[in-house]
C-alpha cells in the first residue's frame, strides 16, 4: 500500500538537499529555492511537473515501478533510498543483481561534470545508459536501441552497419572481444541471467558469433587506443578510460586524445560541429 504522506515527504526532502551542480544544471543569477525547483526534478525524471508535484502534494494515482525507478534516478538516490523510496510507493524494490539500470549516484555526479570529452555509462553487457552529447556525436545515440539490440556485442554480429564506424583491419579483434566478454559475464552470471539470454540469440542469429564461441576464448581487454572512422572528421584514435561501479557492475567510459595530436585536434572540432542540444 502507497504511503503518500511518507512518499511526499521523502521527495520534498530529496529535491531540498540537491542542488543544481549535483545533477549537472546551471544554477543561474537570482536563485532563491533552497534545492531544486520541481519543473527541474520533472525534468529529469522525464515526467510532467504537474504530475510530479502531485505527489508530493500526496495526490493523483499510485504511481508505476518504472516511473518509481525514474523518480529514483532523476533524484540521484543511493541503492538504499531508491529501495526505500520503492517502498513508500506501494512497490516491491527491484532484486539486488547484475541486472539492474540503476545508477549510483557518485558515479553520475562524475558524468554530469564531463561536458568537454565523450563519454557514456554502460552496463556489462554493453548497453548505453546514458551518454554526453559529445558521446552521441561520437558514437551516435546509443540509449535509443531495445531488446538485445541494446547490447553492443548482440549489434556487432547482426547489423553490419555497427562496424562501419570501425578500421576494417579493427574488426576481427573486436569479434573476439566481444564473444571473450559474453563467456566472462556467463560465467560469473550463471544460467537463466540476461548474460545467458544473450548467448541464446547471438547463437541463433549469427554464424560468426557460433564459430567464434567454440573457440573458447576469455580474458581479451580493450586496446589501449580505440580507432573510430568517423564519418565527419575521419580517423579518431582515442584513449578511453573505465571508471568501473562494483555494486551496480556498470563502466564509465571516457574518451580522450593525446595533446597536440591529429586526433585531439579532430576532437575539438567534433565539439563544435555537434550541436548544444544533442543529449
Amino acid at each position: 500500500m502507497i504511503d503518500r504522506a511518507g512518499l511526499a515527504e521523502f521527495l520534498f526532502r530529496r529535491r531540498e538537499a540537491l542542488q543544481p551542480e549535483d545533477v549537472g544544471l546551471p544554477r543561474g543569477q537570482r536563485r532563491r529555492a533552497k534545492g531544486l525547483r520541481r519543473e527541474e526534478v520533472a525534468a529529469l525524471c522525464h515526467m510532467s511537473t504537474d504530475y510530479y508535484s502531485r505527489l508530493e502534494q500526496e495526490r493523483g494515482p499510485q504511481p508505476s515501478a518504472q516511473m518509481i525507478a525514474s523518480i529514483a534516478q532523476g533524484l540521484h538516490l543511493a541503492r538504499a533510498e531508491r529501495d526505500h523510496l520503492f517502498r513508500l510507493a506501494g512497490h516491491q524494490p527491484p532484486a539486488r543483481g547484475s541486472g539492474t539500470e540503476h545508477i549510483g549516484p557518485g558515479m553520475l555526479r562524475i558524468f554530469d561534470r564531463l561536458t568537454d570529452t565523450p563519454a557514456e555509462i554502460v552496463t556489462e553487457l554493453g548497453e548505453t545508459l546514458r551518454q554526453n552529447r559529445f558521446g552521441v556525436a561520437l558514437v551516435g545515440d546509443l540509449s535509443r536501441y531495445t531488446g538485445a539490440s541494446r547490447s553492443i556485442g548482440f549489434r556487432w554480429f547482426t547489423d553490419p552497419a555497427v562496424r562501419e564506424l570501425y578500421p576494417p583491419e579493427d574488426h576481427d579483434f573486436y569479434s573476439r572481444m566481444y564473444v571473450s566478454g559474453l563467456r566472462g559475464v556467463l560465467a560469473l552470471r550463471g544460467p537463466g541471467s540476461r548474460a545467458a539470454d544473450l548467448l541464446e540469440v547471438l547463437t541463433a542469429q549469427s554464424e560468426e558469433f557460433r564459430e567464434l564461441w567454440k573457440q573458447h576464448e576469455i580474458g581479451i581487454r580493450p586496446r589501449e587506443i580505440k580507432r573510430y572512422q568517423h564519418p565527419e572528421v575521419g580517423l579518431l584514435e582515442l584513449n578511453c578510460q573505465i571508471l568501473l561501479d562494483p555494486e551496480e557492475s556498470h563502466s564509465l567510459l571516457v574518451y580522450t586524445a593525446a595533446p597536440g595530436s591529429e586526433s585531439y585536434e579532430k576532437l575539438q572540432l567534433l565539439s563544435v560541429i555537434t550541436p548544444a542540444s544533442t543529449v
